[in-house]
């Protein structure tokens, strides 16, 4: 198991004796926390991050074809974990660093209503929804359009994208006028940033718990190891909950 006590203590004294930085890989649904959480990271420690936010699975696939990535927050459990059965991630640093919640999510105020019904009618041509081979919430999606037994009906309208950031360019742009998009993405402080929204009930879906790990290149990288520490830490967990996510 890692030591993380020494690199938590530079988080919060600031007194880290070099900057150092580190290359991200980064799940879509989580590119706005991660860009708050590495200025925060910044101010406190003066390491730097650089980003490469993604589709969970193409990330996934980056890093076994040998991406020069650090450390890899995905949308998942399975990737982070088959990472450290391949040798590929340090053992004992992955951990579960945010659950993620899906939600129906309309750009046009008053479209979408509290219980979702809007998927019933005709007041929409399109519905978006992130690539579910590649992109956990967009396999989460499918669960719900599953259980709500409205799949048949659906398929034929939807607009799949990459990622669950394209699949919410889609809808913030008019493309579609629905999308299956992340919490995190249209709330910033505890509300809703615009648009209307339906919160999908958990039960209609297998809980996206999101893993993070080091990476082994990244195992003596000290801007990877104090990310990893300040995703633990009390700030980076209030942090993380301020866009929506349970942790």
């Amino acid at each position: 198991m890692l030591c993380w006590a020494g690199t938590a203590l530079l988080i919060v004294t600031g007194t880290a004796a070099q900057a150092a930085s580190a290359t991200i890989a980064v799940a879509a649904n989580f590119a706005e926390p991660m860009r708050e959480l590495a200025a925060v990271l910044e101010k406190t420690t003066g390491h730097r991050l650089e980003l490469s936010v993604g589709a969970t699975g193409r990330l996934f696939a980056q890093i076994r074809n040998g991406a020069p990535f650090d450390a890899f927050l995905a949308a998942d459990r399975r990737a982070p974990a088959q990472l450290e059965t391949d040798g590929l991630a340090v053992p004992g640093s992955r951990f579960t660093y945010a659950t993620g919640q899906l939600v129906l999510w309309s750009a046009q105020p008053g479209l979408v209503d509290a219980q979702g019904a809007v998927l019933q009618t005709d007041r929409f041509r399109k519905l978006a929804i992130a690539n579910p081979k590649t992109a956990p919430y967009g396999a989460a999606a499918l669960e719900v359009m599953t259980q709500l037994g409205l799949r048949d009906t659906l398929t034929p309208k939807l607009v799949q994208g990459e990622s669950i950031g394209q699949a919410y360019n889609f809808a913030f742009t008019g493309n579609a006028e629905l999308g299956f998009v992340a919490l995190s993405q249209v709330m910033v402080g505890g509300q809703l940033k615009s648009g209307s929204m339906w919160r999908v009930p958990p039960a209609l879906y297998t809980p996206i718990r999101q893993d993070a790990v080091l990476l082994q290149r990244g195992s003596n990288n000290a801007a990877a190891r104090a990310l990893m520490a300040l995703l633990r830490s009390p700030q980076g967990q209030a942090v993380i909950r301020s866009f929506g996510y349970e942790n």
